[in-house]
């Protein structure tokens, strides 16, 4: 496991740049782009380890990060939230009814007589 140096270079000169873009390090783990919601719930998982640093860099784009010239540049306004696009996914889902169905409904012809 561990870094390549390509992962690596994307990690300490490319993450400053991209706004909403953190890097958390898990010793020993190989690297991933774990994709947030909003509401900070995990969306998708990206392994690295096998991707050149432009591939990363492109997917980045690809997803919707901002990436700024240099690490200090503002966010326009637009972009605040990036890479999270204000989706009709992103509504709260209707709450569920128990067991997903209305339980199934027998016409009094059905019961037999008591």
């Amino acid at each position: 496991a561990g870094l390549s140096p390509q992962v690596k270079a994307f990690v300490t000169q490319d993450i400053p740049l991209y706004h909403n873009l953190e890097m958390k390090h898990l010793p020993g783990a190989d690297p991933e782009l774990v994709l947030l919601s909003f509401r900070y719930e995990e969306l998708q998982r990206i392994p690295l380890s096998d991707m050149t640093r432009e591939e990363i860099n492109q997917l980045v784009q690809e997803l919707g990060f901002y990436r700024k010239e240099t690490p200090d540049d503002p966010v326009p306004e637009e972009f605040q939230f990036a890479p999270a696009k204000p989706l009709p996914i992103l509504l709260p889902p209707q709450a569920p009814t128990a067991l997903g169905k209305t339980p199934p409904k027998l016409d009094k012809d059905e019961h037999p007589d008591l």
